[in-house]
């Protein structure tokens, strides 16, 4: 009889993905220290992060299919391997060239831990309760590791130094290393990753996400920017026929057939822009108009912690009950509502009468949706194809998030700089640039609602899923 797994295979999923999701956001708080101890110019500094965020993103789908291929245990085992050790290399860094590289590594292991780990859960996970709970704390890991990133960097950098931002991964990732032994052993898949499809969907991707960083840091109108952006079509366009050709493919395009499924990967992409959008507008507010410190800053999101709780753990009972058109779409109109509600700031906004409440509606509603989406992107998929589909789901939220930083710090920037505020002072022309992003948020929101209303179920998921194969195929089972 097959033992069922217990609350340790579930911890360790869910502090993997914890840690990836904190190097997102605590390497942020100590960029300034960083700048001034290793001498980095103002060209380089954004590097130390987007060098991360570019492999990661970049690297998603290579990292998803061979955990597929190879065992989805032993790749989640090496991509932390490599997170710790790129870890202790970025804290003892001299340089920015050898931080810069180790970030790059970090991002690298991040890819082949994430989609591994959510693989895990819906293969591992056969009682749909337990499966429910372990997607619960995954997706309130996926975007509490923002919040406690901003609070463990502004703590670890007032108190120690800079380099224990890096340095804090090591322990967490050892321990989540040796718990990993408790998961599911991964038998391997037949089929190959194929080096032309790797070549062609990675080097696509880095373009894309490279494109995607670059119009963040200078504008829609970046000529690299636009390069990299039609080079990044072409790839993909090209990568999209050899795969639909190739006998085992790198992205099977029969996952894009399920109406549901491919609709909650767009709805994600937009999900993601909008929350995180709205995260980063709202961080600058709290810095530069109302001057909190990085410390006091992470400190006032913990309603958005709250927020995530709230939505991650009311999620799966709803579920239950409703479609995830319904709670997906319900989700992103009250994150909307709250980043409209925050498109309303002023110079001297009250936090605990106007933030707060707001955070906390943007969280729940974030928690709501990304639970509901989850669910309908990796629900009832064959089992040699899970770590593919949750890569899918992965990059469509790096990228949204990606996105989201770029398209609201332009729309920001823009409105700041417009010629008629020239007389503004200088806090009233940043809040009349953040108020019109965050307007632009919630429209994304909306129209995340309205994607969500016309391409997901309408039927509630069933107990048992394609991913949860009978007695006579479970040796083929992660």
């Amino acid at each position: 009889m097959r033992r069922r797994p217990g609350m340790i295979p579930l911890l360790v999923i869910a502090t993997a993905q914890l840690m990836l999701v904190l190097d997102d956001s605590i390497v942020n708080i100590a960029l300034p220290s960083i700048q001034q101890d290793l001498g980095v110019t103002a060209a380089h500094l954004p590097w130390v992060v987007n060098a991360y965020i570019l492999a990661f993103g970049a690297l998603l789908l290579l990292g998803g299919r061979i955990g597929d291929l190879w065992g989805r245990r032993r790749t989640l085992q090496l991509g932390i391997a490599i997170f710790v050790i790129a870890s202790l290399a970025g804290g003892l860094g001299q340089n920015v060239a050898m931080l810069i590289v180790a970030r790059a590594v970090q991002g690298l292991g991040a890819a082949l831990t994430a989609p591994n780990a959510l693989a895990l859960i819906t293969t591992t996970f056969s009682v749909r309760k337990m499966r429910d709970l372990a997607l619960s704390l995954y997706g309130a890991m996926s975007a509490l590791g923002i919040v406690v990133g901003l609070l463990l960097g502004g703590i670890l950098t007032d108190t120690l130094d800079w380099r224990w931002v890096f340095f804090i991964n090591i322990p967490i990732g050892l321990l989540t290393l040796l718990g990993s032994r408790t998961l599911a052993a991964a038998d391997r898949h037949q089929g190959r990753v194929g080096a032309l499809g790797a070549v062609l969907g990675t080097g696509g991707m880095v373009a894309l996400v490279y494109a995607i960083t670059r119009f963040g840091e200078d504008g829609f109108t970046d000529s690299v920017a636009l390069l990299l952006l039609g080079a990044a079509v072409a790839l993909l366009v090209v990568f999209t026929f050899t795969q639909a050709r190739s006998s085992s493919p790198l992205l099977p395009l029969s996952l894009f057939k399920d109406r549901n499924r491919s609709g909650s990967y767009l709805t994600m992409l937009l999900v993601a822009i909008g929350p995180m959008g709205t995260f980063y507008v709202i961080t600058l507010y709290l810095q530069q108009v109302l001057h909190y410190s990085p410390l006091r800053t992470g400190i006032a999101w913990l309603p958005f912690a709250a927020g995530l709780v709230v939505g991650a753990g009311t999620a799966p009972k709803l579920l239950l009950r409703f479609a995830p058109r319904f709670v997906a779409s319900v989700g992103a109109l009250l994150s909307a509502a709250a980043a409209f509600g925050f498109s309303a700031i002023t110079v001297d906004t009250n936090y605990w009468l106007h933030l707060a409440p707001a955070m906390f509606v943007l969280a729940l509603g974030f928690g709501l949706s990304v639970l509901a989406l989850t669910q309908a992107a990796v629900y009832r998929v064959d089992p040699d194809k899970a770590g593919i589909a949750s890569a899918l789901l992965n990059s469509a939220q790096q990228i949204g998030v990606a996105l989201g930083l770029a398209v609201l710090a332009g729309v920001a920037a823009a409105v700041t700089a417009r010629p008629q505020d020239v007389d503004l002072g200088t806090r009233d022309a940043l809040v009349a640039g953040y108020s019109t992003a965050l307007t632009v948020a919630a429209g994304i929101l909306i129209a995340a609602a309205v994607l969500a209303l016309t391409t997901l179920s309408a039927r509630p998921a069933s107990g048992e899923s394609a991913s949860e194969p009978s007695a006579a195929k479970r040796t083929a089972r992660n």
